[in-house]
């Protein structure tokens, strides 16, 4: 229609054009105005005779070609694209604006919904080696094979370390223990609290140490001690030193680097029980790093009494443990409520310290102050036990590192949001290598959480679970193919240490060649 009236012999076809030219693009000092979302073009009127003067001056005629020069497209396409853009952008808050609150909320609903599917819901990973163990494990516990469904409302790691702790204190009832004192070498005395009810004479024996400062009727044990006992298995709880209501009889308390108490224990519960009854051992948060130590240190004494081992949320490399625990904001107030409870079972004990320190450097009102455990440990842990730095003794404790010299078949639980131990500190790669030693990370779980189910108040959760499935294959053990596996494993355990072993010999002897020389050139200076 343009190249019609472009090719028109009379001069009103021009105007016309020219006139709608004008009112299809309008002269630059337009205005656009948008109003309820929709654009509204408006165009500044013109008077009659500024648009003859126009007309007949040839300079304000431009020519229909002229209107395609880069300059003046240009300009009116960022134009063009402003104004679409606002006009999209005032369409779309005038829709949510008057769209229904239960619109929104329900997309609200079904964004989470797919978020919690696709994030949240997944199935665990295990950090085992390629061999017996893993085999056996894939097998025999079901649960490692199903996805973890933590609970639908509670899936951030700190909302499941709190609210795991208050559901179970508030829905598992006390536990009636038979309490034996069992006195150690150096005179101090700790508490054992045996729950056999319902069991047989030849059931199986779980051995539970609590976290840092936990005791028999903390709710996490009690969790583990109700699902024991449902499966017919007898517990003891080991209270440390100055826990559990029992007086302290020496000044040391107890650290996480330092198994002498359970040395005594365990033998002490391996002669107290029938010989054909098998016994195993779990530790949760601090008493993981004990029993780790344990089966690390005394890997040989370990495996002549215990048949299988269990931690659950270890801190792997305390270091890295500590430093995540005091990120603010609410990683640190829950580093403030352990610390404050050092200083309680500290404060409970005050009569047989304050005698003990008052001329040494140890200042105990200053730790009865102390707001994070680090602090706490570098004022009286690291020095109670000998440590010239508090990092010395972070350094001793850690059990990443360690993997390699468990020898007893260790099951291990983690998540890879522990606010008390980041996903990089886990050794994965370790436990790739390991043997004896398998990691089972979940998503989600948060530190000794791993709630599950829209009210989770059952006492059968995943931790739980996990727990009665394990001990139950390894401890029964009624086809003798866990006994079979641990055997397998144990040959593959020393090959590997013949194999380290033969590669580090050239290195010691290229060592002590070496130092020979050395003696032998300073004989001769």
């Amino acid at each position: 229609m343009l190249c019609a009236l472009v090719r028109g012999p009379t001069t009103g076809h021009k105007l016309v054009l020219c006139r709608s030219v004008a009112e299809l693009l309008g002269p630059v000092h337009d205005v656009r105005c948008l109003s309820a979302g929709r654009g509204v073009y408006q165009r500044q009127p013109r008077s009659q005779s500024q648009s003859q003067s126009q007309l007949q001056n040839p300079a304000h005629r431009p020519d229909l070609l002229s209107l395609s020069r880069p300059a003046v497209s240009s300009k009116l396409s960022v134009r063009s694209l402003h104004s679409e853009n606002d006009a999209m952008f005032y369409s779309m808050y005038a829709y949510l604006s008057n769209l229904p609150r239960l619109h929104v909320l329900g997309m609200a609903v079904v964004a989470y919904v797919v978020y919690y599917l696709i994030q949240v819901v997944k199935r665990p990973i295990i950090a085992c080696s390629d061999g017996p163990f893993k085999q056996y494990l894939i097998r025999k516990v079901p649960t490692l094979e199903n996805k973890y469904w933590p609970t639908f409302w509670c899936v951030e790691s700190r909302a499941q370390t709190v609210l795991a702790s208050l559901l179970r204190s508030k829905s598992l009832p006390r536990v009636n223990y038979r309490r034996e004192i069992l006195s150690l070498k150096d005179g101090g005395e700790v508490a054992l609290d045996w729950m056999e009810e319902g069991c047989d004479s030849s059931a199986p024996c779980i051995l539970i140490l609590p976290g840092l400062t936990g005791e028999s009727q903390a709710e996490y044990i009690k969790c583990l001690v109700f699902a024991a006992q449902q499966s017919g298995m007898r517990v003891v709880v080991f209270n440390n030193r100055g826990l559990g209501g029992i007086e302290l009889k020496t000044p040391r308390l107890y650290c996480a680097a330092n198994c002498e108490d359970l040395c005594e224990v365990v033998q002490h519960v391996r002669r107290t029980l029938p010989e054909k009854c098998k016994l195993g051992a779990t530790g949760i948060s601090m008493g993981g790093l004990i029993l780790g130590n344990y089966l690390a240190r005394k890997s040989d004494e370990a495996r002549s009494f215990l048949s299988a081992a269990k931690i659950i949320s270890v801190p792997w490399d305390v270091h890295k443990g500590s430093a995540s625990i005091e990120k603010p904001v609410i990683n640190s107030l829950l580093g403030r409520h352990l610390a404050g409870s050092l200083c309680r079972t500290l404060r409970n004990h005050l009569d047989i310290y304050r005698d003990i320190y008052q001329d040494s450097d140890i200042d105990i009102q200053r730790i009865l102050r102390c707001k994070t455990i680090k602090e706490f440990d570098e004022l009286f842990t690291a020095k109670q036990f000998g440590y010239a730095h508090v990092n010395d003794y972070y350094s001793d404790a850690t059990l990443h590192n360690k993997l390699d010299h468990i020898s007893v078949p260790l099951l291990c639980l983690s998540a890879a949001d522990d606010p008390f131990q980041p996903l990089d500190a886990i050794p994965i790669k370790a436990a790739n290598q390991c043997t004896h030693v398998a990691i089972v990370i979940t998503a989600r779980g948060g530190h000794i959480g791993f709630l599950e189910g829209w009210w989770p108040s059952t006492k059968d959760q995943y931790m739980g679970r996990l727990f009665t499935e394990y001990f139950t294959k390894a401890l029964f053990d009624e086809d003798g193919e866990f006994q079979h596996t641990a055997n397998k494993m144990h040959e593959r355990f020393l090959a590997k240490q013949t194999v380290a072993l033969a590669s580090s010999t050239p290195v010691l002897f290229a060592k002590k060649i070496d130092d020979d020389q050395l003696d032998h050139k300073v004989k001769l200076m």
